[in-house]
């Protein structure tokens, strides 16, 4: 190809444009070899509003009759524990996949009537299990037991708090390697490091609400919006 100080000015320019058509494919199109940005957690529902679906009434020996009202309270559907004079609840069926690190477990629960806890959520941490406490101890604890043998009402997880008698209060619970953490509405109610700690359920009953599950204590309850998020692998804590 003639120099370009040889052309005339048109010649110069369609000489121009050739050298830009052929380097074309030699530049990298913006973000080649980037990774692709990582997806969105899963969300799973845990509770269609239709049925009881994969919970099933937990095996306490005081267990009451749960029931599914499609329109609670004029409402969205929930899922109904009646007060018993003990303990009653619901469990996932043992079957059901379940993570056991790096997840999220949200729900909304609200106090029927009774004096005692209406949200005992009980969850798998890696080979063990605890429970987040709500509105336990006559009505105002919260907190995870057992954290070495101590229950929640005894632990650096023990908080108290008011909880009133027919409003929804919305729980949340995140388990990941190095934390326990815990919200109920807005305010984080436990943040707790894990690392060295004995983790485990209290001795008993409790033991019927797993692998994952919901249970009252001499109050009745009511639980809506039941939902499990996967947290990808390494979240900051």
């Amino acid at each position: 190809m003639p120099s370009p100080l040889l052309l005339g000015p048109r010649a110069l320019s369609l000489s121009i444009a050739l050298l830009l058509t052929l380097a074309a494919p030699l530049a990298s199109p913006a973000g080649a070899g980037a990774p692709p940005p990582p997806s969105a957690p899963e969300v799973r529902s845990l509770f269609d509003g239709r049925g009881l679906g994969p919970w099933r009434p937990s095996a306490f020996d005081s267990q009451t009759e749960v029931r599914v009202e499609p329109a609670f309270r004029g409402e969205g559907p929930a899922i109904v524990v009646p007060r018993s004079s003990y303990m009653a609840g619901i469990n996932l069926d043992p079957g059901t996949p379940l993570p056991r690190m790096n997840y999220e477990v949200t729900l909304e629960a609200m106090k029927l009537e009774g004096g005692d806890f209406f949200c005992g959520l009980t969850f798998p941490v890696a080979a063990s299990a605890c429970t987040l406490i709500v509105g336990g101890w006559g009505g105002g604890v919260t907190g995870i037991s057992c954290i070495d043998n101590s229950d929640a009402s005894d632990n650096e997880t023990t908080t108290g708090r008011t909880y009133e008698t027919g409003r929804w209060y919305r729980i949340r619970v995140r388990v990941t390697p190095a934390k326990l953490e815990a919200w109920v509405d807005d305010e984080q109610v436990v943040d707790f490091e894990t690392a060295g700690r004995k983790l485990d359920l209290r001795f008993g009953d409790i033991k019927h609400s797993l692998p994952l599950g919901l249970a009252a204590y001499e109050t009745g309850a009511a639980y809506r919006n039941l939902r499990l998020r996967a947290l990808p692998a390494g979240t900051a804590d």
